[in-house]
């Protein structure tokens, strides 16, 4: 009679753990975090775009808040045509790659230069834009050259393709500058005020950003561009890596505005050209 009851036991001991594994097992599934698929982005008509809400003239905010600029009149005309929502979400630019990975972001767009590191670690849309690298210095330091950065105070925004561009190729900047590093800020914005104050010489920055935000600043005769003679670059838009699908819908969305002519319209608008 014991013997019974202990198989008895057993067996509903098992029969009560198997649904409870079983549980675990479901609650996992569901609680996973799934990528941003196109599927997801179509069914929910919305999709949020990580950007740096300073980088002039590509992802702004004008004086009344709010957002302006190439890259949100591009994203928002090539998901005009899908019928989805564009909502943009700031985001430290240092950390972009890691907003996507944990999908508090969709994509990544806003001057995402594209570099191996990038290409490693997302999809990336097809190239849509050229931008070079340049240093922007005070005529007042009458520094004309790269030869006369030696020695030189220097700035590039942390986790742009400049700052990377600075290591890759020492031989141009590196092995000049001062401490053989650049000073590195958070925003070109922050950048522009220590060389307006003389604290750095000079700043490597994305030629897009420089000419726009020089052509409608005040003093804007105060400065001189040099050639930086670091490789052009191209941006493109960062997707998680994997989602082809939803790729090849910017892809088709940004060859289609070339196609009607509204990428012309935008690149005017925004460039002059």
């Amino acid at each position: 009679m014991k013997k019974e009851l202990k198989l008895f036991l057993v067996m509903a001991l098992g029969l009560l753990i198997i649904p409870v594994l079983g549980g675990c097992g479901n609650s996992k599934k569901t609680t996973r975090a799934e990528p941003s698929s196109w599927e997801t982005i179509q069914k929910n008509k919305k999709v949020v775009i990580g950007l740096d809400d300073s980088f002039v003239p590509m992802g702004f905010r004008e004086k009344n808040g709010q957002l302006a600029g190439y890259d949100i009149d591009l994203a928002r005309a090539v998901f005009r045509q899908y019928g989805i929502k564009v909502d943009f979400q700031t985001i430290d630019w240092s950390m972009n790659v890691t907003e996507l990975r944990n999908q508090t972001i969709d994509l990544i767009w806003n001057g995402l230069t594209i570099t191996d590191e990038r290409q490693k670690a997302l999809t990336l849309s097809e190239p849509y834009l050229t931008n070079q690298q340049i240093i922007v210095v005070k005529k007042s330091s009458g520094i004309t050259k790269l030869a006369d950065l030696k020695n030189k105070s220097v700035g590039a925004q942390s986790g742009s393709s400049g700052a990377q561009d600075i290591d890759d190729h020492p031989q141009i900047l590196k092995n000049r500058i001062k401490n053989h590093d650049p000073i590195l800020y958070d925003s070109f914005n922050n950048a522009f005020i220590d060389l307006n104050a003389n604290r750095i010489q000079g700043l490597l920055i994305d030629s897009v950003y420089a000419n726009y935000y020089i052509k409608h600043m005040s003093n804007s005769s105060d400065y001189r561009i040099i050639k930086s003679n670091m490789p052009s670059e191209q941006f493109a838009v960062g997707i998680k890596k994997g989602n082809t699908e939803v790729k090849q819908k910017i892809d088709q969305g940004i060859n289609q505005l070339r196609a009607n002519g509204e990428l012309k319209r935008i690149n005017q608008k925004w460039f002059g050209k």
